[in-house]
Parts: structure tokens; sequence; C-alpha cells
């Protein structure tokens, strides 16, 4: 009975012990109405609540977004087998046990022993001598009372610190996805610039040949021949540095798949990726609930606020309670019986009364930090902001650029074809051949340059808007 009264009143107690510390409130944002650099009509249509709602590209899943199945499947591989993932996971793992560790310190802990002993105690002039057993078992717990809600603080900032983590995790998981299919689409730019030069150098192979026979025969000059080398040339180098670039992309590609380097197998080609008709970017207000990273930042602002009720909570007096219970006797065969049972119970305070300082400048480290952890989510949101704008521009304007690198191509191939047929009818010399073959190959590398970009850039806003994390 007297037991169940203690537990009782320790009850109350911790109901009505206080929490110290500020109590954490989102703190207020600039947020604009409309992300800089989207189109107007794009911009309308976020604001329309009127109309149904487009989804958003970011809340899109990756595998709607990208439609080569060959790219999805080199990132499944990415989001079995790489390291940095993998790392991240363990992360997260660590985050869990050491909020198990820290809950702990909330509860009493309970300790059990068992102890026998044979003791002989020689004869001397005043004792004789005589022999016991002596055996004993108790049962212990220790508590100390979460008066001042320390350990519930500390339970907080941990929990906070382990969905922090969690958000850590699912922003490498973006950033995976992102940079896999950045490699595949630049591994799939080298593939078709390889193929345009091979093409390339075997048309000009065979116009050589022809203006050598032309040459032989007193048609030509040896001028038209030289030049005409300088095109095969032109195109030849361009071959194994494009090699080059591919075998060292396909490295890359597999050290992000977590395999050692080797080849990488291929699905669509770049012209034949396809791309969302619309990429609708969605309200920016849904940004901070959509970006890892800003998910992260203000999981760590909440876990350094609670550690404010951490370090004020070390101005107070520490209550324990202790209790211990069991049986001692001198003969095992009495060792449970009623009077060899035994019980002890008690409580201690225990106040800091000097420590040169070392509380308050606790207290000030924490809110230093908590300051800090502030600004950087408020960073964070501000650069979320600008990744998107920067992004949705970049997409934009690479889409004009290569709608007009196509027209550039077009133009430059159908000049290279008239000056074959005014080198044929003897009506120019080879040089005009020379310079529209080189303005022409030119043109067609620079739009498969301008399409890879498109791509890139697709990823790029795709990733900015928080996409990819999804699972």
């Amino acid at each position: 009975m007297k037991l169940r009264i203690i537990l009782l009143s320790v009850a109350a107690l911790l109901t009505t012990g206080c929490t110290m510390g500020p109590r954490y409130k989102r703190p207020t944002v600039s947020v604009p109405g409309s992300y800089r650099g989207e189109a107007p009509e794009q911009g309308a249509q976020s604001q329309d609540t009127a109309t149904p709602q487009i989804v958003p590209l970011g809340e899109e899943k990756w595998w709607d977004i990208f439609q080569d199945e060959q790219l999805r499947t080199l990132i499944r591989t990415a989001l079995k087998q790489n390291y940095d993932l993998r790392i991240a996971a363990s992360r997260v793992l660590e985050a869990q046990a050491q909020l198990g560790i820290t809950r702990a310190d909330q509860f009493p802990t309970l300790s059990g022993g068992g102890a026998i002993a044979d003791v002989r105690s020689p004869q001397s002039k005043l004792v004789p001598e005589f022999e016991t057993s002596i055996g004993q078992v108790n049962v212990s717990a220790a508590w100390a009372l979460d008066f001042w809600g320390q350990f519930r603080r500390a339970t907080e900032a941990a929990r906070a610190n382990l969905l922090a983590s969690e958000w850590a995790h699912q922003e490498v998981v973006s950033t995976l996805v992102a940079n896999v299919a950045t490699a595949y689409f630049q591994l799939r730019a080298l593939d078709l610039q390889l193929e345009i030069s091979r093409r390339t150098l075997d048309s000009r192979r065979e116009s050589l040949r022809l203006t050598q026979v032309l040459a032989n025969g007193g048609a030509t000059s040896l001028l038209d021949v030289r030049q005409a080398e300088q095109l095969v040339f032109t195109a030849s180098a361009e071959v194994p540095v494009l090699e080059q670039q591919i075998s060292q992309q396909e490295n890359f590609l597999s050290i992000l798949l977590g395999q050692n380097p080797g080849d990488v197998p291929r699905g669509q080609t770049l012209t034949e990726q396809r791309q969302p008709p619309e990429v609708p970017s969605g309200l920016p207000s849904a940004l901070l609930e959509r970006r890892p990273d800003i998910r992260q930042a203000e999981e760590q602002l909440i876990a350094a606020n609670a550690e404010i009720g951490v370090a004020r909570a070390a101005y107070f007096p520490q209550i324990s309670l202790s209790a211990s219970s069991g049986f001692q006797s001198s003969a095992l065969s009495n060792l449970f019986t009623g009077p060899a049972g035994a019980w002890t119970f008690g409580a201690s305070l225990a106040q800091t009364i000097f420590t040169g300082g070392r509380l308050r400048s606790g207290v000030r480290l924490a809110e230093a930090r908590e300051q800090t952890a502030l600004l950087v989510y408020q960073q964070s949101i501000q650069g979320a902001f600008r990744s998107v704008s920067d992004a949705l521009v970049a997409y934009r304007k690479t889409r004009e650029f290569r709608v007009q690198e196509e027209l550039l191509f077009e133009s430059a191939q159908d000049a290279a074809r008239l000056s074959h047929m005014r080198y044929t009818g003897g009506v120019t010399g080879y040089l005009e051949v020379l310079t529209n073959e080189t303005n022409a190959f030119a043109a067609e590398l620079a739009l498969v340059q301008a399409r890879q970009n498109e791509l890139l850039a697709l990823v790029q806003l795709y990733e900015a808007l928080g996409g990819g994390w999804q699972q």
C-alpha cells in the first residue's frame, strides 16, 4: 500500500511538471506568389483555383517522367546499390538507435542480482572462531524524475534529428535519380555524336576517293584533294575523342550504380527521348513541404529549439528516486521466508551551486545553435526558390535554342548539298564545299548538344521542384 501511494505521488508529480525552453513554432518566411522565370500562362494556371489543377512536375513519380525503360532499370539498380544512398540509410538507423537511447532516460532503471558466500573467522582472544554462509537476492530501481522536462526535450531533439536524417536520405535519393538520368542522357548524346562523326567520316572518305579519281584524270587540281583530305581528317579526329569520353562516362555511370567500371546498356536514342508536353511548376508555397533539403533544415531547427530546453533545465535541481527489495539469510533454506525480506526506498535532490558560468554558457550555446539553424532554414528556402527559377528559365530557353539549332542545321545541310552540286557542275571550287561541309558537321554536333541540354534542363527542373524521392 505504501509503495502504491509513493508511485501515485510520483505520477502526479510528473504530470504537473513543467517543460523548459520555448515551444517550436514554424518561422514566417517570405514566399513569392509565383516563380520567377515561369511562363505567364503557367503562373495563371497555378493561381486559378476554379479550374482543375494539373499535377505539378515535382509531384510526379520519376518513372513517369523518364520513359526510357533502360534508364528506369539503371535508376532502380542505383537505388539498391549506390554507396551514398546506403550510407544515408545507415545514418537513419544510427538516428533511430540514438532516439531509443535518449528516450530511455525518461524511464526507471531496474537491476537485480544475487550472491552467496561462506565466511570463516579464526579464533581470537575476544571472539571464538565461527563459520557462516550468507545468501542474498535483491532487485533495485532508480529513477531520475523528469520534473523540468529535460529528458522530454532531449527526446524531442533526438526525434527531430531522426526525421532530419530521413529527409537527408530522401535528398540523396532525389539527387541520385537526377544524377543517373543526367549521366545517361550525356552518354546517349555522346553516342549520337560518335554515330554522326563516323557517318560523316564514311561520307567524306568516299568524297575524297572521288576527288582523287578526278585529280588523276586531270579534271581537278591537287588543291581540291588536299581540301577533301582536311574534311576527312576533321571528322576522323572527332572519333577517338568521343570514344574516350564515352568510356569515361560509362565508368562514371557504373559508379553511380554501385558497380565496378564497365559497359552500360542503352535504351532509346537521344532523339527518341520523350518529354512531358507541359511542365507545371505548381504553387511556390508547396515547395516548403516537397523539397527534402528544406524539410531537413526545418527538423534540424526543431532539434536546436528543443536543445534550449535541455540547457535551461540544468539550472534546476535534479530529483531522483531509488528503491531496493530482496532477501538475505545465513541459511539458503530460509532465504525466501518473511524474516529474510528487506527493502529500502529513498529520494534525493541535487542542486548545482557554482559552475563558473558553465550553465549560462550552455544556454547561450543552445540559443546560438538555434539561431544558426533558423538562418540555415531560411537560406535553404531562398536557395530552393532560386534553383527553381534558374531551372524554369533554363528549360524554356534551351527549348527555344534547340529549335533555332534545328533550323541552323537544316540550312547548313542544304548549303552543303548545294555546294556539292555547284562543284560537280564546275561552277565553284572545292573550298566552298569544304566550308559548307565543315559548317554542316559543326551544326549537327551542336544540335545534339542542344537536345542534350534540353533534357538536362528538364532533369534539373524536376529535382529543383522536389521530385525524384517519391517511391
